[in-house]
């Protein structure tokens, strides 16, 4: 008896959790259809918006550059070629995927909820009203990944992309599809390269990260963060020092989240 109530149980948890997943598919679906419906807008002032010469974060780097005395090609940047549609429906699903990308990120706070519902009950009063400032700060950093690919990473890889060549005799076609992608895909990893924190936070609480650890291997995310600022960033060096920096400082700030938790947890032995 006890078994077919603990199977019970099990599937009982197995229907919440679909439940869960349904409400938060839904809200994803219904942030996507609004942004399809102003899709017009939502490219010229969105996704396309690093395509035009006077986006702020160009002219804000010309006139950084210029203060301390660096030669910047940020200072009257043009995109000359025009983005390509190779196939009869391709502006259309590029709508409808770029609607939904960003519709996941619009609703990553309720989705984020959504989880936050189902695995709260299996926690104690203690851990619940301890963690009640989880949603805010998860969200806070995901958004703050979103607006620093958006006005940092995203224009200085286009910008790159598009005046990089190897030869005069190879013209830059690009499509629609690919500078889409390359769009969306930065600002969504970048917006979960700025949850590092919230992943160390649970790590460290399984055991599985120690501060030592991070401290240990701090050189190490140093090249890896200066390698990767040099792959998605213009050649030079102030532009791979300003991606750096705020990855860096996530590295310092897991550290520091890594020390507290295990100073909870030590004084919870006591």
């Amino acid at each position: 008896m006890s078994e077919e109530k603990n199977q019970m149980s099990f599937l009982g948890h197995l229907e919440e959790l679909r439940w869960h997943l349904v409400r938060s598919t839904a809200a994803i679906f219904i942030c996507g259809i609004v942004l399809f419906v102003f899709k017009t807008e939502v490219y010229d002032h969105f996704l396309l918006a690093h395509l035009k010469s006077d986006f702020v974060t160009y002219q804000w780097f010309c006139d950084v550059f210029k203060l301390i005395g660096v030669d910047s090609d940020f200072c009257g940047v043009q995109f000359p070629q025009k983005l390509q549609s190779l196939s009869l429906t391709n502006q259309l699903m590029n709508a409808i995927w770029s609607s939904l990308i960003l519709g996941l990120i619009i609703a990553f706070p309720y989705v984020l909820w959504e989880l936050w519902r189902f695995i709260s009950p299996g926690l104690h009063e203690t851990e619940v009203s301890k963690s009640k400032g989880f949603l805010f700060i998860t969200s806070v950093l995901f958004f703050t990944g979103v607006l620093f690919s958006f006005y940092v990473i995203v224009p200085m890889s286009v910008y790159f992309f598009y005046h990089f060549e190897i030869t005069d005799t190879i013209q830059n076609n690009f499509t629609l599809s690919s500078y889409i992608s390359m769009v969306t895909n930065t600002i969504l990893g970048v917006s979960v390269v700025f949850e590092l924190p919230v992943l160390i936070f649970f790590l460290t609480k399984l055991g599985l990260i120690t501060p030592q650890f991070l401290k240990t291997y701090r050189k190490h995310a140093l090249v890896v963060v200066l390698l990767l600022s040099a792959i998605i960033t213009p050649p030079d060096v102030a532009s791979q020092i300003i991606v750096s920096i705020p990855i860096l400082i996530l590295y310092e700030v897991s550290i520091h989240v890594s020390k507290f938790v295990v100073k909870k947890q030590e004084k919870g032995y006591k």
